[in-house]
């Protein structure tokens, strides 16, 4: 009997066969050819096992991927007239900030703002204690870094209803940056005065807006601001 040893080296795989046969040798090609093929096959197994498929390699990627932030800039303001909103809106607009508006449990009428009378108004800001109680819950403040405090000017200061909102949060690391309307009164100390009531903040300098300022002028404003924050 004639015996014939061959030795198939593939990549890292190395096969070994002994043949005992009489037959013709066209019958040993096609044998080898078999044999070879079972050789590849085997290789592409393996490759396909030690490589991730991109998509499953993608979607690992993305669960690691921090989750998005909450906006860190806030405008919250008091309007009884609407000419504070007006300023505030276009704060928000231009900083891209979230929008929160001070609504009072009982709003304010006309007969409220009738600063020719014994009002609503006068006899809240005549009084120190006064807190005019606000509608809703509690707000997410926590999720803020920079704040614009925005509210009008009743009798040279800031409605008592602002020192109602300042006390009922913990303002503790943020960055206060108040802003006022009035027809010709100046912000004077109207922010000074509420400093106490949020004191565990840094308030920046404040400024007094007329209701029909600019875009522009708001936007000049804010970029003379010493905050990472850049208006457009």
């Amino acid at each position: 009997m004639k015996n014939k040893h061959f030795t198939l080296l593939y990549g890292r795989y190395i096969i070994c066969v002994q043949l005992n046969f009489y037959t013709e040798e066209i019958k040993l090609k096609k044998l080898l050819l078999l044999l070879l093929s079972a050789v590849m096959i085997i290789s592409m197994a393996g490759c396909a096992a030690g490589n991730t498929a991109p998509g499953a390699e993608t979607a690992a990627e993305q669960a690691e991927e921090p989750p998005a932030l909450f906006n860190k800039t806030l405008v919250v303001y008091f309007s009884a007239t609407g000419n504070t909103r007006n300023v505030a809106l276009n704060i928000a607009s231009a900083t891209n900030a979230d929008l929160h508006e001070i609504v009072p449990e009982v709003p304010y009428t006309d007969a409220d703002l009738d600063y020719n009378s014994d009002c609503r108004a006068n006899r809240e800001q005549n009084d120190d204690e006064a807190r005019p109680a606000i509608n809703g819950g509690e707000f997410g403040i926590e999720q803020y870094d920079v704040i614009f405090l925005g509210y009008p000017i009743w009798w040279g200061q800031a409605p008592k209803i602002m020192y109602t909102f300042l006390e009922s949060h913990d303002f503790s690391g943020k960055t206060i940056i108040p802003f006022c309307t009035s027809g010709s009164s100046s912000i004077g100390t109207s922010a000074e005065n509420m400093h106490a009531s949020a004191s565990n903040a840094e308030w920046l300098d404040g400024q007094r807006f007329a209701s029909s300022v600019s875009r522009e002028d708001l936007t000049e404003w804010i970029n003379g601001l010493d905050i990472d924050i850049k208006a457009e």
